[in-house]
């Protein structure tokens, strides 16, 4: 079997790759600090050191750019899905991604975009890569979370929507902002607790 390599971008289309990157981590930045509502194509361009006309060159309005944010975040928790030990429970593997997940949030990279508003709902359901992807990492949670039940290490009483949109909601939860703003504990602790009051509650069982 002859193996292909990657075939090798263009020192024209590296840049164009280099500058979305760019932009997309300036639009995670600003969705996290100010929501969809308040950032505005000015500042993605200023943030990014651009003319406004040549963001529009690569997005073309304000909800495909929380669109493709969106759409990369997914395909980074799709990546480190894929790259968890085989080894390792489903449980473990659900902790390690809610884990990557609170992470991002409390570090500022984590888009927090309000489900209610129709525009970017709109823009998220005509966005095919977007849809694409979250319905990958839907499914590999989804399994996980199958598995989990039936070696009774997650509740069977539970339906499993349940569980999986209680994992995608700890990206946004604000109880690891108020608890960073109290300055009691590390980010590590921060973490380490919204796992646990996720994953055992707060009854004090283990």
């Amino acid at each position: 079997m002859i193996e292909t390599s990657p075939t090798k971008l263009s020192f024209k289309q590296q840049q164009l790759q280099f500058r979305e990157n760019a932009i997309l981590d300036a639009v995670n930045r600003l969705l996290a600090q100010k929501g969809f509502d308040l950032m505005t194509m000015d500042e993605v361009a200023a943030d990014v050191g651009i003319a406004k006309a040549s963001l529009y060159k690569h997005f073309q309005s304000k909800e495909q750019l929380a669109a493709a944010s969106m759409t990369r975040l997914l395909e980074q928790a799709i990546a480190l899905a894929h790259g968890l030990p085989e080894h390792q429970t489903p449980l473990d593997k659900l902790k390690a991604v809610m884990r990557w997940a609170v992470t991002e949030h409390l570090g500022g990279t984590m888009p927090l975009l309000p489900s209610t508003r129709s525009s970017i709902q709109q823009a998220l359901l005509g966005y095919p890569p977007y849809i694409e992807r979250l319905s990958t990492l839907t499914e590999q949670l989804g399994e996980w979370i199958e598995q989990a039940q039936a070696s009774r290490s997650l509740s069977a009483s539970l339906p499993g929507e349940v569980i999986l949109y209680t994992i995608y909601a700890r990206s946004c939860d604000p109880v690891a902002d108020f608890l960073k703003m109290g300055g009691a504990f590390s980010d590590q602790d921060i973490v380490d607790l919204v796992i646990h009051t996720a994953f055992q509650g707060l009854t004090g069982q283990t």
